[in-house]
C-alpha cells in the first residue's frame, strides 16, 4: 500500500509508512473539529502499535481540548455500547480489522454509538484534508479519564437478547479462537456466564497472530482441528477487533462467516417480526428467511455504516454482513460478535439441535469472489455493457451493479484502491456461480 485508504468512517494504514503519528492526531484533531461536544471514548485492539497511536490520538485530543475517555484494549462493539452509555460526544476505535500486523487504523464512532454516517464522515474527511488544527492554550487543555469497567455494560446488553438459564441448562463445550486479539476478555466472561466449558486458544490481547486474522476456512484450518480436539459443541472464531464471527461445528466443519448473519436472524425471527436489512454482497439466505417469516426484506450498499442507516431507516429488528457481522439494534448498531455467540447458544439450546444440523436446514447456496483488472474510467461503460449482456436479470445500481434472477446473483463493484472491479456471484451450486463471474469477466475485459 503507497497511500492512506480512507474513507468516510475511517482509515488505515502501514504503521510507520503510510499511517504515522502526525496523520493519526490530525485526523483525530480533525473528527473533534466536527463532532458535538463532549469526551470521546478512545479504544484500541491488541496490536502493539496500538499503543503508539491511542498515546499520539490522546495528545492530540487534549490539545484541541477535547476531555477522552481511555478504554484500553476493547472490542469494537464495545466501544460502540460505551460510546453511548456514558453520553460521549464520540468514539474513536483505534484497529486494522483483519488487515495483517503492519497495519493498523482509526475507525471513528458517533455519539450514537454507530460508526459514523456518511454525511458526518464527509466533514471530518474534508476537515482532515483541508483544515488545521485548532490548538487551544494550556488552561484549556481537554483532560483524560481512564475507565475501568469497561465489559459490564455490554454484557449486559447481550445477555437480554437471549435467555441464559436455558443456555446455561445445556453446559455447553466451546472452543473460542480470540487469536490474541480484543475479544478474549469479554468473550470468556460472556461464555462462562452463559454456564458454557471454555477452551480459550489465543486468550491474551498481546497482537501475536497465531494464525493470519482473517477468519477465513483457509486460516482457520488448525482451529477446525481443535474443536474436534476439545470435544467442542461448537468453535467460534473473531477477528482481531470482535466485530466479526465465523463458526465451526462439532465435527471440525467450518460453518463460515456467511451463515453467521443468516443463523442469527432465523433465532430471532422466532421471537419476534419485523423488518430484516443485510447489505448487497452478503448472502440471500437472510433474504430467503424473512420472506418465509413473512417479512420485509430490505437491502443495503456495502458497507457497515449503510447497513446501519438501512435499519434506522426500515425500523429493523436485526441486520448485519455476510462477512459474520450480526447487528442487534438491542445491543448496538455495530457489528457485534458477542451477540452472534450468544444468539447461537440460545437457539442450539432451544431448538436442541447441534450448530452444524441448523445450518444444514437453512437455504443453501454458494458465493463465489473473483477480481477482474479494469481501469476506473472504464468502469461506467462495463457496467452498462453487463446490463445489456444480461438483460434477463433484474438489475439494481445501489452498490455498483446488482443482477438478480431467482436464486442466484451477480454483483459488480470498482474498487477504491486498485484499478480492478470485484465480482461476487451467488448460487444453488459454485460451478454456476464461478460461470456468472466468468461470464461477466468475458463482458469486462472487451469494453
Amino acid at each position: 500500500m503507497t497511500e492512506l485508504i480512507i474513507s468516510v468512517s475511517g482509515l488505515r494504514g502501514i504503521v510507520g509508512e503510510t499511517l504515522t503519528p502526525e496523520v493519526a492526531i490530525r485526523y483525530a484533531a480533525a473528527f473533534a473539529a466536527v463532532a458535538p461536544p463532549g469526551p470521546i471514548v478512545l479504544a484500541r485492539d491488541s496490536r502493539p502499535s496500538g499503543r503508539m497511536l491511542v498515546g499520539a490520538i490522546n495528545a492530540g485530543l487534549e490539545a484541541v481540548g477535547r476531555p477522552t475517555i481511555n478504554i484500553g484494549i476493547a472490542a469494537t462493539p464495545t466501544t460502540g455500547v460505551l460510546v453511548r452509555h456514558l453520553g460521549a460526544a464520540g468514539g474513536i476505535q483505534i484497529t486494522a480489522s483483519h488487515n495483517p500486523s503492519p497495519y493498523n487504523g482509526i475507525k471513528l464512532f458517533s455519539a450514537e454509538g454507530r460508526v459514523i454516517p456518511t454525511g458526518l464522515g464527509e466533514k471530518v474527511l474534508q476537515q482532515y484534508l483541508t483544515g488545521q488544527p485548532a490548538w487551544v492554550t494550556h488552561e484549556c487543555l481537554g483532560t483524560c479519564e481512564l475507565l475501568i469497567d469497561t465489559q459490564s455494560a455490554h454484557l449486559a446488553l447481550v445477555l437480554a437478547t437471549v435467555q441464559p438459564e436455558r443456555i446455561r441448562k445445556r453446559r455447553f463445550r466451546v472452543l473460542l479462537d480470540a487469536n490474541h486479539g480484543a475479544g478474549g476478555p469479554l468473550g470468556r466472561r460472556l461464555l462462562e456466564e452463559l454456564g458454557c466449558i471454555v477452551t480459550i486458544l489465543g486468550e491474551g490481547t498481546n497482537g501475536q497472530f497465531a494464525h493470519t486474522p482473517e477468519p477465513t476456512a483457509e486460516n482457520l484450518a488448525g482451529v477446525c482441528v481443535a474443536v474436534t480436539a476439545a470435544g467442542a459443541d461448537i468453535g467460534f472464531c473473531q477477528d482481531p477487533d470482535a466485530d466479526r464471527l465465523a463458526v465451526i461445528d462439532a465435527a471440525g466443519r467450518y460453518i463460515g462467516e456467511e451463515y453467521t448473519v443468516a443463523l442469527c436472524a432465523e433465532h430471532v425471527l422466532r421471537h419476534a417480526q419485523g423488518p430484516i436489512v443485510t447489505n448487497c454482497s452478503s448472502s440471500r439466505m437472510t433474504q430467503d428467511l424473512a420472506e418465509r417469516a413473512g417479512v420485509p426484506f430490505f437491502r443495503s450498499a456495502v458497507g457497515e455504516a449503510n447497513v446501519v442507516d438501512a435499519m434506522l431507516a426500515n425500523k429493523a429488528i436485526f441486520g448485519g454482513e455476510g462477512n459474520g457481522g450480526p447487528i442487534h439494534p438491542r445491543v448496538g448498531l455495530v457489528r457485534d460478535s458477542f451477540v452472534g455467540m450468544a444468539l447461537l447458544l440460545d437457539a442450539m439450546a432451544e431448538q436442541e439441535l447441534p450448530i452444524g444440523a441448523m445450518a444444514d436446514a437453512l437455504p443453501r447456496y454458494e458465493i463465489v469472489k473473483t477480481k477482474i483488472a479494469l481501469a476506473k474510467e472504464k468502469i461506467p461503460a462495463g457496467l452498462n455493457a453487463l446490463k445489456s449482456h444480461f438483460h434477463d436479470a433484474t438489475a439494481d445500481t445501489l452498490d455498483g451493479l446488482r443482477l438478480d434472477w431467482p436464486g442466484q446473483w451477480l454483483l459488480v463493484r470498482g474498487s477504491n484502491t486498485e484499478p480492478i472491479v470485484r465480482a461476487i456471484a451467488e448460487a444453488p451450486t459454485a460451478a454456476e456461480a464461478q460461470r456468472l463471474c466468468d461470464e461477466a469477466a468475458k463482458v469486462l475485459n472487451g469494453v
